[in-house]
């Protein structure tokens, strides 16, 4: 009798079982029969863009314009009217020199200019004199020819004279320093009481015009003419990245290129010319420029996660057919813009391709999809 009991528990509990097996195995997303294998699939339809190609170059921020004040008369700085990191117009005063050496001067060549031209006077005399008696045959030919001669040194005298007298005032006004620039004075402004020397080797002070900067970059010769003839399509200008890869205020311009080559590095100098507001960009600051290089009117781009490779390393995209079947295409990328690259053979506008599940499609034949989810990529990084 117990012998008979031990089969019949055993069936009841597989019996109980089996509504729960059942609904485990419902329960399961995506579950599809043994026999009809379908891969899910996330898809993204190919629309052209225009796309700039551009390349990031490393460079060094300069002042627009740089003026070092040197004075040009010697003597003691009396005065010193400007602070450094002050910002100064054209035209405002500096430094004043002691100007008493220099009047002083001054006053000596307004004595000499008188001097020269009494002489001129007494030798203007002396010749018409001269020219009297000799048509009255009352002196000889070489005494009115040695009147002559003493005006004509009479008058050098005076024209010399008259030279130095206005050197001596420009002397004067040149004691009085003047920004020749609208900018900002630099570090190391010399103290009142020093000496004033021309010819030093350390300028009395910097003037540095910061509203416009300079970027100046080293771009390897073989790309400058793509570099140009991109700047001038692109009308967004160059951009400019400051720490952290933060995005300059101002885009730059082109603005001068080198016309000779490094021989040692096959590099070409390049300028650039950017607005600072607020003075973001300071002279000597390190900052990298956004050069474009290329534009592609209709370009079609692809996650780079979408891309497969096969065995010997070549691109591929999965594509999908009109009636659903998936399939691995070679495909020839190009340049990486953001987290996408531009396909430059194997694709056509209007495609669907998958980006997402593409690893689970097979080489070789077709594969049905289970899932054609609707168009999803994320928004376009700006190269």
């Amino acid at each position: 009798m117990t012998c008979l009991l031990v089969p019949r528990l055993l069936l009841i509990c597989c019996l109980a079982a089996a509504p729960n097996l059942a609904s485990a195995v419902e329960a399961v997303p995506g579950a599809e029969p043994a026999g009809d294998q379908l891969v899910q699939l996330m898809v993204v339809t190919l629309t052209p863009e225009r796309i700039v190609l551009s390349d990031t170059i490393p460079g060094r921020v300069a002042a627009s314009r740089r003026v070092e004040i040197r004075p040009q008369v010697g003597g003691i700085l009396l005065e010193r009217r400007v602070e450094e990191g002050m910002r100064v117009a054209a035209g405002d005063v500096l430094f004043r020199i002691d100007p008493a050496p220099l009047q002083a001067d001054l006053a000596t060549a307004e004595a000499g200019l008188a001097r020269a031209r009494a002489a001129e006077a007494l030798a203007r005399s002396g010749l018409e004199r001269s020219d009297a008696l000799l048509a009255r045959n009352a002196t000889s030919s070489e005494k009115n020819d040695a009147a002559r001669n003493d005006l004509a040194q009479a008058q050098a005298n005076r024209a010399e004279a008259q030279a130095i007298l206005d050197r001596r005032r420009l002397d004067l006004e040149f004691a009085t320093l003047r920004a020749p620039i609208a900018g900002h004075v630099a570090a190391g402004l010399a103290d009142v009481g020093a000496l004033a020397t021309p010819g030093a080797d350390r300028a009395l002070a910097v003037v540095q015009d910061l509203d416009r900067v300079h970027v100046d970059l080293r771009l390897p010769a073989s790309r400058l003419a793509a570099v140009r003839a991109a700047a001038l399509e692109e009308p967004r200008g160059i951009e400019i990245l400051i720490e952290g890869d933060r995005p300059h205020a101002r885009p730059g311009r082109l603005q001068f290129s080198d016309v000779n080559v490094d021989p040692g590095t096959g590099t070409v100098s390049v300028r650039v010319e950017v607005e600072n507001p607020g003075l973001a960009l300071l002279p000597g600051m390190y900052v990298r420029a956004r050069l474009p290089r290329g534009i592609l009117p209709e370009a079609l781009l692809v996650p780079e996660d979408a891309v497969l490779r096969d065995g010997t390393g070549a691109a591929q995209v999965v594509v999908l057919s009109e009636d659903g079947q998936a399939v691995r295409r070679r495909v020839t990328l190009g340049d990486a813009v953001g987290p996408r690259v531009v396909v430059t053979s194997g694709l056509k506008p209007g495609d669907v391709i998958a980006i997402r599940g593409q690893d689970r499609v097979a080489e070789g034949e077709p594969v049905p999809v289970a899932v054609r989810a609707a168009d999803a990529l994320s928004s376009s990084v700006d190269p």
